[in-house]
């Protein structure tokens, strides 16, 4: 799948992305929220180069296993 066309899969606002802070505020999907004890909601945001390479992972990971890969749902099976 074309990578345009996994990016536009997921909704995109401005954020700080979990393995790039030191970009700041970036657009950004959103991936996890945690939920920390005590300590409210965290959500966990990721940069369009980011999401490409969960996304590659999730794909491969899905060859191995035999199983069917459908993108654009980071975090809903993890």
């Amino acid at each position: 799948m074309d990578r345009q066309l996994i990016l536009d899969l997921y909704e995109w606002a401005p954020g700080i992305c979990f393995r790039h802070p030191e970009c700041g505020e970036i657009p950004t999907a959103l991936v996890a929220v945690l939920h920390p004890r005590g300590n409210g909601e965290h959500e966990v945001r990721a940069c369009r180069c980011c999401v490409i390479a969960i996304e590659d992972a999730r794909r491969e990971m899905a060859a191995r296993q035999g199983q069917a890969y459908i993108p654009g749902e980071i975090g809903a099976r993890e």
